[in-house]
């Protein structure tokens, strides 16, 4: 199960002294899906940039690993197109690539007589939006498929089509494949300012300098940052900090759904909704802050978090938590993305996108790269991509250490490092010669979920760092 493909990924030393023909700044959900698409075109020369020292490191990890049905964005807005387009695709994608994901349904629950008089209009949102499956449903229906809802929900609108995915896997595969198919990607790369030079934008970086004819902003919260000092003044962001919980894979047996609040202007609200790896999430807050590095978790964020969760499902209160984490939404003065081409200045910028980018990464993708061909990008002839195939962590689907035809070719499958989650010494040693070996302990926890689960690496800790440290002796 590893890979022996070439790679083009670099950690450390000086940047190359080429001029590339795209650099796509932000190695994220919706970055690493630019790339991918670029690399469609073996005539063209990209660079993924990444300010830190994996893909995936800023709000693609934080997300709620929702794949959205688009039901309730803005119809008619640049988003909701996106959403729509880029839900068929990714769950193609991940279907394609061992992405786990699980269409476990959304049910918006209605606490009060306003959030009730709300759900017909949401319903009728949906329809706008060319998405035709909700269904209203009383509290006697609404009970019986949530035996464990706190007590006082009057309805709920059900949304089948909503699903669970993994977000880290994602942005993986999509880095991989693109780096597979020559993508350099830069790590550890933090572009710290941007000008024009001879018609070829000049990228200062905490490695040196880059140069590329064409510039994708795809930085997330720095987004605003990178258009300003390119002369645009599009947008504002401000980064909304979404905390949340992460109860034992002993919760799991508490919700069936995702569930969803009747949401606000601030977002969909604190949710609780079950993951692919066996966990519950209750989350996120909505907090807007002026610091873009302010992903610590509070004490009140985390109090408000029990207190909403103890309304939506109180068994939940007596689980453990195995993990709290905080990520950062890129909110703007608008509600829908702002992407915009300046065909002029060679430039994409891809900006105000919140946590519906994962679903819409591959449709975004798209959208870019015919901006891109619009302003006179000539990529070239196209090409079909090798599929990846990424080791699947969903807790539906069958793990090495369960497939005995696995374990007898390579008994390392057989062998588990990490109880707690199940993780063999073989999907460790995979990882960390991967295309995109992690960094460090981390970056291997979110590969293969050694040291994430119940005990938090207190039995295996000592071994993963081992192995880890062993593969680079």
């Amino acid at each position: 199960m590893t890979d022996d493909a070439p790679t083009a990924v670099t950690r450390r030393g000086a940047l190359p002294s080429v001029t590339y023909d795209v650099a796509v700044v932000g190695a994220g959900v919706v970055g690493s899906a630019i790339a991918r698409a670029l690399a469609h075109h073996p005539g063209l020369r990209v660079a993924l940039v990444e300010g830190q020292d994996d893909v995936g490191q800023g709000t693609s990890k934080a997300n709620t690993a929702i794949l959205h049905t688009g039901f309730d964005a803005v119809p008619g807005s640049l988003e909701a197109r996106l959403v729509r387009e880029g839900a068929q695709l990714l769950a193609a994608y991940a279907a394609e690539s061992g992405i786990p994901v699980e269409e476990v349904g959304a049910l918006l629950v209605a606490w009060d007589e306003e959030q009730l008089a709300a759900l017909p209009r949401l319903a009728e949102k949906a329809e706008r939006n060319d998405y035709h499956a909700t269904r209203l449903i009383g509290a006697a229906a609404l009970y019986e498929r949530e035996p464990h809802l706190g007590p006082g929900a009057l309805a709920a609108l059900h949304v089948p089509g909503e699903s669970v995915i993994c977000p880290w896997t994602t942005t993986l595969a999509y880095a991989t494949q693109a780096v597979r198919h020559g993508v350099d990607l830069h790590l550890n790369s933090r572009v710290e300012q941007v000008g024009r030079q001879d018609d070829t934008h000049v990228l200062a970086t905490t490695r040196g300098t880059l140069r590329a004819r064409w510039l994708v902003n795809a930085a997330g919260l720095y987004a605003d940052t990178l258009d300003r000092q390119l002369g645009h003044r599009d947008f504002s962001v401000t980064p909304r900090r979404g905390q949340l919980l992460v109860f034992d894979k002993l919760a799991r047996d508490l919700v069936r759904h995702i569930l969803l609040p009747v949401p606000t202007a601030l977002g969909k609200g604190v949710l609780v909704a079950p993951t692919v790896h066996g966990n519950v999430l209750l989350g996120p807050t909505a907090e807007d802050l002026d610091d873009k590095r302010a992903t610590g978790s509070t004490a009140d964020g985390l109090a408000l978090l029990r207190e909403k969760g103890r309304r939506i499902l109180p068994g939940l209160l007596d689980e453990e938590v195995t993990a709290v984490y905080a990520g950062l939404r890129a909110a703007t003065e608008q509600d829908d993305f702002r992407i915009s081409a300046h065909s002029e200045q060679a430039y994409v910028t891809v900006g105000g996108i919140r946590s519906t980018g994962l679903t819409a990464s591959l449709a975004i993708a798209s959208y870019v790269t015919g901006l891109l061909a619009e302003a006179g990008l000539d990529a070239g002839p196209a090409r079909e991509l090798e599929p990846v195939r990424m080791p699947n962590l969903g807790e539906a689907f069958p793990r090495p250490y369960q497939r005995p035809e696995l374990i007898a070719a390579d008994p390392e499958y057989g062998t588990l490092v990490c109880h707690c989650e199940r993780v063999s010494r073989g999907e460790i040693r995979d990882a960390l010669a991967s295309t995109i070996p992690p960094a460090g302990l981390d970056g291997l926890r979110r590969r293969t979920r050694a040291r994430a689960g119940r005990c938090q690496g207190f039995y295996c800790g000592a071994a993963v760092r081992a192995l880890f440290e062993g593969a680079g002796e």
